[in-house]
């Protein structure tokens, strides 16, 4: 499903009532479940608008160990807020693992709802994001 947000497009896609991919390219699947595709596109509207915190839409997203323990860690950091790569590096007890950390953020299958854009650099400063630096920039000014 296209869901056309406030700060550009994005590409839904759910499989067993859970949505396994928001990415900022079309994907070669099938969009999958309605219900939960309505569901994902209402909790977006309410985020965009400033209206929802926390989302409640089941998701299920497809990784190595690794990549699943960040991502898991990712969906602890408050909405609002931001932490380093070292920072999450340090939480999942990989304390040196930073670019690796980096590497599993860089393919978050469910970016938004997995905020990834939570992740900032050691400086304070906006690094890479799938989405493009604006994208990021975007979704952090609506959580301030």
């Amino acid at each position: 499903m296209q869901y056309n947000s406030p700060l550009g497009r994005l590409f839904i896609y759910a499989n067993g009532g859970f949505i396994t991919h928001i990415v900022m390219r079309s994907l070669p699947l099938d969009c999958g479940d309605t219900n939960v595709l309505l569901q994902c596109k209402q909790e977006l509207n309410a985020y965009f608008a400033r209206q929802l915190r926390e989302f409640t839409v089941p998701i299920k997203a497809s990784g190595t160990a690794f990549r699943a323990r960040c991502w898991q860690e990712l969906q602890k950091i408050p909405y609002g807020e931001t932490i380093s790569y070292g920072e999450l590096a340090k939480r999942i007890s990989q304390p040196t693992a930073a670019r690796a950390v980096g590497g599993a953020i860089h393919h978050n299958p469910i970016s938004i709802i997995i905020p990834c854009h939570r992740v900032i650099g050691a400086s304070g400063g906006l690094t890479g994001y799938a989405g493009g630096l604006d994208m990021k920039r975007g979704l952090l000014d609506i959580e301030r």
